[in-house]
C-alpha cells in the first residue's frame, strides 16, 4: 500500500508553459513530409525483377494474371476499370483477339458507359482495324447518339483515313439529330476545307432553321460576305429581317446589317436601315443602335444628319418617360425643348395638344402649378415663334376656360392675355379681360397688375378707382393704401394723400400697422410738416409704447433744424425711460438706454452721460426650472437677466436675505461634516443655491405671493423682484426681519 501511496505520489504534473511566444526556429508541414521523404520512412523495397526465360514460365506467368484478373472482375463486374485494365493488358500482349473478347464481354455488362466505347475503339484503330473501328463507331452512335465525342470522333477518323464521302455521310447522319450549334459549324467548316462552298451554303440554310437565333443569321451572312457574294449576303440580311418580323426584333442584326451596307460604301441604304430599326425597336434596347448610329453620322453625314440622330434619341426616351407618367409635366417641358428646337410647328402643336389633354387628376392648385406652365409657353409659342395671334387667343381662351375659378384661379394667366391683347393693340378686349378677372375671382395680384397696367397707361383716374375696389376688397392690406397714397403725392394732390393716410390708420385691421405708420411719418417730413410729425408720433405712441417708435421720434427731433432739438430729443429720452420702467421687456429698455447713451457720448456733457451711464442695468446670469408638458421636471435653463439701479433701489430687503441664507448655512455646516466651502455673500444669492437653501416652513409661505415669474422658477432673488413692484419697501423689510427672527426656531426644530 505505501508502494502504491509512493507510485501516485511520483506522477509528474503537467507542467505550465510559461512562455508563450513563439519559437525561433518554426517547423512547418512541408518540411516534416520533405525529411520522411528523404530519409523513406514509409516505402517498402521493391520486389525483385522476375526474369522469364521460356516459354513455360510466360504461360505459367499469363495463366497466374489473367486469374487475377478475373478474381477481380467476379468480385464485382460493375467496376469497369477492372475490365479496361484487363483488355489493355491483354493489348499489350499483342492478344487483340484475347481483348475484344474482354470489350465485349465489358460492353455487355454497361453498355453505357462511354469511356469503355472510346478505349475500345482506340484499340481498333492502334491496331489498324479500321473496319473494326468502324463497326464500333456504329454501334456506339447508334446506341448513344446524343453524345457528341463518338460522331467527333468517328468523323475525325473516316477524314484522316481520306474517306470524304464517308465522312460526309457520318456528318450527315449526325445532323439528322439537330444537335448543338457546335456540330454545325464542324460539318460547315469540314466542306470549306475541301472548297464545298455550295454545300457548305446549304447547311447554313439548314443550320439557321434548326437553330433560329440573330447570331446564326449574321454568321451565314458574313459567311457570304466572307466568300465574295454580296448579293447572296444582303439577301440573307433581308431574309432575317422578315423572318423575325417585328415582335422578336433584334438590335445587333440591324447593326450588322448596316455595318455590312457601310462597308460596301451604300451611306443611303444605311441611313434607312437605322431610321427602320429605330422606329421598330423599343427604346430602352436600342443603346447599341443609337450608338452606332452616330458613330456613323459623325463618320459619314453632315451636320444636320448628327444633330437629327441625338434630337431622335432624345425624342424616344421622353416619349417612354411621359408614357410611363403623363403627368410628368417636367418630362413634357423637356420634350417640348427638345421638339421646339426642331422647327416643325405642326409636331410641336402635337405635342402641346398631348401633353396639355393631361389635366390633373385633383382639383387643387399646388397639383395645377406646373401643368398652367404648359398653357403658358404653348401661347407664347404660337405668338412669338408662330406668329399666330388668334390662335395664341384661342390657346389662352381655352386655357381660362378649363380652370376652375370658383376654387382657384391663376392672376398670371390673365395678366399674361391682356398683355398680349395690349400687343395686339386691343386696349378694349385686355379690360375686358382684366374686368372679367376681377368680376370672377378678385386677388391681390390681379388688381396690382391692372393697376399697373393703368399706371403705364397713364390712366390716373381709372387707377383711382381701381385703388377704391382694391380696398374694398382688402382695406387691411398696408401696402395699397400706401401705394394710392403714393399715387396722389406724384400727381400733387397733398391734401389727397393724407386723407387716405388718415383713412388707413384708421382701419381697426392691418397687416403692416407699422410700416404704414412710418409711411404716413415719413411723407408728413418729405413735405417738412414737422408739428404734424410730431402730432403723428405722439398718437402712435398712444398706441403703442415700442422702442423703435421712441428711438425713432427722438432722432426726428435731433434731425430737425433748431436751437432746442438737442433738449427735444432729450426730453424724449427722459419720457422713453420714464414710460417703460414697468416695461416687462427688459432688453427694449436697454435698447433705449443704449441709444440714448449713443446720443449722449456724441452730444451731450460729462454730467449727463454719467447720469445715463448710471441708468443703464447690470447683466446677471440666472436660471430657473423647466417644467415637460405632462408636468414632469425637464432640468434648469440659464438665462440672462438686467437688474436696473431703479428696481435695485426698489427691493431693499435682498441683501437681508442674503444674508439670512449664509447664516442658515453656518448653522447646517456646524452640525453636519463640511462638504462644501463657505460660499460669499453673491454666491448665496445666485440661482444654484435658490431652491435648496430655504427653510421648509418659509418655502411654504412664498407661494402665496402672485407673481408668474415666482412660480416658474421658484427663487427668492426672482420673487424679491416682483414683490417690490407690488409692495412698500418697508412692509418688505419687516417681513424679512421677522423671517429672519424665525429661522433658527425653525432650525432648531
Amino acid at each position: 500500500m505505501a508502494s502504491t501511496a509512493a507510485g501516485k505520489q511520483r506522477i509528474p504534473k503537467v507542467a505550465k508553459v510559461k512562455n508563450k511566444a513563439p519559437a525561433d526556429v518554426q517547423i512547418t508541414a512541408e518540411q516534416l513530409l520533405r525529411e520522411a521523404k528523404e530519409r523513406e520512412l514509409e516505402l517498402l523495397p521493391p520486389p525483385p525483377k522476375q526474369k522469364i526465360t521460356n516459354s513455360e514460365e510466360l504461360n505459367d506467368y499469363k495463366l497466374r494474371k489473367r486469374k487475377a484478373f478475373e478474381d477481380n472482375i467476379r468480385k464485382n463486374r460493375t467496376i469497369i476499370s477492372n475490365w479496361i485494365k484487363y483488355a489493355q493488358w491483354e493489348e499489350s500482349l499483342n492478344e487483340v483477339q484475347r481483348a475484344r473478347s474482354i470489350y465485349e464481354r465489358a460492353l455487355d455488362v454497361d453498355h453505357r458507359n462511354i469511356t469503355l466505347w472510346l478505349k475500345y475503339a482506340e484499340m481498333e484503330m492502334k491496331t489498324r482495324q479500321v473496319n473494326h473501328a468502324r463497326n464500333i463507331w456504329d454501334r456506339a452512335i447508334t446506341i448513344l447518339p446524343r453524345v457528341n465525342q463518338f460522331w467527333y470522333k468517328y468523323t475525325y477518323m473516316e477524314e484522316m483515313l481520306g474517306n470524304v464521302a464517308g465522312c460526309r455521310q457520318v456528318f450527315e447522319r449526325w445532323m439528322e439529330w439537330e444537335p448543338d450549334e457546335q456540330a454545325w459549324h464542324s460539318y460547315i467548316n469540314f466542306e470549306l476545307r475541301y472548297k464545298e462552298v455550295d454545300k457548305a451554303r446549304t447547311i447554313y440554310e439548314r443550320f439557321v432553321m434548326v437553330h433560329p437565333e440573330v447570331k446564326n443569321w449574321i454568321k451565314y451572312a458574313r459567311f457570304e460576305e466572307k466568300h465574295g457574294y454580296i448579293a447572296h449576303s444582303r439577301k440573307v440580311y433581308e431574309r432575317a429581317v422578315e423572318f423575325f418580323g417585328e415582335d422578336h426584333v433584334n438590335e445587333n442584326l440591324f447593326v450588322a446589317f448596316a455595318k455590312f451596307e457601310e462597308i460596301q460604301k451604300e451611306f443611303e441604304r444605311v441611313r434607312v436601315i437605322y431610321k427602320y430599326a429605330l422606329d421598330k425597336i423599343p427604346k430602352h434596347e436600342a443603346q447599341e443602335l443609337f450608338k452606332n448610329y452616330t458613330m456613323f453620322e459623325k463618320k459619314f453625314g453632315d451636320r444636320r444628319g448628327i444633330e437629327d440622330v441625338i434630337i431622335s434619341k432624345r425624342r424616344f426616351q421622353y416619349e417612354e418617360e411621359v408614357k410611363a407618367n403623363p403627368h410628368n409635366y417636367d418630362a413634357w417641358f423637356d420634350y417640348l425643348r427638345l421638339v421646339e428646337s426642331d422647327g416643325d410647328p405642326d409636331t410641336v402643336r402635337d405635342v402641346y395638344e398631348r401633353a396639355i389633354a393631361n389635366i390633373p387628376p385633383i382639383q387643387e392648385k399646388r397639383h395645377w402649378r406646373r401643368y398652367i406652365y404648359l398653357w403658358i409657353n404653348y401661347a407664347l409659342y404660337e405668338e412669338l415663334e408662330v406668329k399666330d395671334p388668334e390662335r395664341t387667343r384661342q390657346v389662352y381662351q381655352a386655357c381660362l376656360d378649363l380652370i376652375p375659378h370658383k376654387k382657384f384661379t391663376f392672376a398670371k394667366i390673365w395678366l399674361l392675355f391682356a398683355q398680349f391683347e395690349i400687343r395686339q393693340k386691343s386696349l378694349q378686349a385686355a379690360r375686358k379681360v382684366m374686368g372679367t378677372a376681377i368680376g370672377k375671382c378678385p386677388k391681390n395680384k390681379l388688381l396690382k397688375g391692372y393697376i399697373e397696367l393703368e399706371l403705364q397707361l397713364r390712366e390716373f383716374d381709372r387707377c383711382r378707382k381701381l385703388y377704391e375696389k382694391y380696398l374694398e376688397f382688402s382695406p387691411e392690406n398696408c401696402t395699397t393704401w400706401i401705394k394710392f397714397a403714393e399715387l396722389e403725392t406724384i400727381l400733387g394732390d397733398v391734401e389727397r394723400s393724407r386723407a387716405i393716410f388718415e383713412l388707413a390708420i384708421g382701419q381697426p385691421r392691418l397687416d403692416m400697422p407699422e410700416v404704414l405708420w412710418k409711411s404716413y411719418i415719413d411723407f408728413e417730413i418729405e413735405q417738412e410738416e414737422f408739428e404734424n410729425t410730431r402730432n403723428l408720433y405722439k398718437r402712435l405712441l398712444q398706441r403703442t409704447q415700442h422702442v423703435k417708435v421712441w428711438i425713432s421720434y427722438a432722432k426726428f427731433e435731433l434731425s430737425v433744424e433748431g436751437p432746442d432739438r438737442l433738449a427735444k430729443c432729450r426730453q424724449i429720452f427722459e419720457e422713453a425711460n420714464k414710460s417703460m420702467r414697468n416695461c416687462e421687456e427688459k432688453e427694449e429698455r436697454l435698447m433705449l438706454l443704449e441709444s440714448w447713451r449713443d446720443f449722449e457720448k456724441e452730444f451731450g456733457s460729462d454730467s449727463s452721460r454719467e447720469r445715463v451711464r448710471k441708468l443703464l442695468p447690470e447683466k446677471v446670469k440666472k436660471r430657473r426650472k423647466l417644467t415637460a408638458e405632462d408636468g414632469s421636471d425637464a432640468g434648469w435653463e440659464e438665462y440672462y437677466d438686467y437688474i436696473f439701479p431703479e428696481d435695485a433701489a426698489n427691493q431693499p430687503n435682498l441683501k437681508l436675505l442674503a444674508m439670512a441664507k449664509m447664516w442658515k448655512r453656518q448653522q447646517i455646516n456646524t452640525d453636519d461634516e463640511p462638504q462644501e466651502k463657505d460660499r460669499s455673500v453673491e454666491e448665496v444669492t445666485s440661482p444654484e443655491s435658490e431652491e435648496t437653501d430655504l427653510p421648509d416652513k418659509q418655502a411654504e409661505e412664498e407661494p402665496a405671493r402672485n407673481t408668474t415669474e415666482t412660480e416658474q422658477e421658484k427663487t427668492y432673488d426672482d420673487r424679491d423682484d416682483e414683490d417690490s413692484s407690488s409692495s412698500s419697501g418697508s412692509d418688505e423689510e419687516e417681513e424679512a426681519k421677522t423671517k429672519q427672527s424665525k429661522s433658527p426656531q425653525e432650525d432648531k426644530e
